[in-house]
């Protein structure tokens, strides 16, 4: 069997470990080094980074060498993997993997040029949301491009009192074309749905605030790209409540601002933290690989 379809058990228990430090990144975040991911983990080394995974909710891989193939399979460590609704944006013969990139071939774009253009959780408007998210750096541009992490176990912590019994028990709404219309008018490329998609991506609810299957920390899981509207409220009052929500997320004090560097590999917990892609000039080429891995049904706290 090829090692890309590999069960967890073939790869994790594989006798030949790894020596790695797990460094701690100021706020939030934590750099993972002198790791090979091209090479089977041991259990050992997968307990490591399951619970270094789990307390720090973003784990960043420095200087890594590695084909699809095997991008696909350190990701099935973690679960089965989510394909993305934009399919003509995938790796050719790995549909498991999203290209994000900004270039554009024949005049035609090969990635998801805009992705991450506002505060989102990965694939939240899914009914099984993602559990995690593997972006892997091929092409940088020599400047922008940075991605910003919020944790949003801090911000549920943190949140005010008023607005903590304002959501109690609360559900909301989350929709993929919540904000896709403004998306195409800001970038005429990105494809219409088709009726098939529009399917594949119908309006899903969740608890405003959930508590995490693993940790059991609660956590404030709404977001501006597809948190629509709380359910049972006027939109108005609705709509005021989620931009409070919404801007107590991502105060500086809870952002780690991660600057890209050459075959980084960053996973990230779409349970835990939303994230922003802060953009790059039109004219400067990037381009990443993403996988994602499909998580469980979120719990109300």
């Amino acid at each position: 069997m090829a090692a890309s379809l590999k069960t967890i058990n073939d790869l994790v228990n594989d006798e030949i470990g790894q020596s790695f430090t797990v460094n701690a990144l100021p706020a939030l975040g934590a750099e993972i080094t002198h790791i090979d991911l091209s090479r089977v983990l041991n259990h050992k080394d997968y307990l490591r980074i399951k619970q270094a995974f789990l307390e720090h909710h973003v784990l960043v891989f420095r200087d890594q060498d590695i084909t699809p193939e095997q991008h696909v399979a350190f990701s099935r460590f973690f679960g089965p993997l989510q394909i993305h609704v934009l399919k003509q944006f995938q790796l050719a013969n790995h549909p498991e993997i999203l290209i994000i990139s900004n270039i554009k071939e024949n005049e035609r774009p090969i990635g998801l040029g805009d992705a991450g253009a506002f505060w989102h959780s990965d694939l939240s408007y899914k009914e099984i949301p993602s559990l995690g998210s593997l972006l892997y750096a091929r092409q940088l541009p020599a400047e922008g491009g940075d991605t910003h992490f919020a944790d949003m176990h801090l911000a549920w912590q943190t949140l005010p009192l008023h607005l903590k019994k304002a959501i109690e028990g609360k559900q909301a709404e989350h929709t993929y074309i919540k904000k896709y219309a403004e998306l195409q008018a800001r970038s005429p490329w990105r494809p219409n749905l088709t009726q098939a998609q529009l399917e594949e991506v119908k309006p899903v609810v969740h608890p405003v605030v959930t508590r995490h299957p693993d940790t059991g920390l609660n956590t404030l899981f709404v977001n501006e790209n597809f948190t629509s509207r709380i359910i049972g409220l006027p939109q108005d009052e609705s709509d005021d409540l989620l931009a409070q929500l919404f801007a107590h997320s991502v105060k500086p004090e809870n952002v780690y601002i991660h600057q890209w560097q050459d075959n980084d590999l960053v996973f990230w917990d779409n349970r835990s933290v939303i994230h922003l892609a802060a953009g790059t000039p039109d004219h400067l080429p990037r381009k990443l690989y993403r996988t994602t891995v499909e998580g469980t049904r979120p719990l109300a706290a």
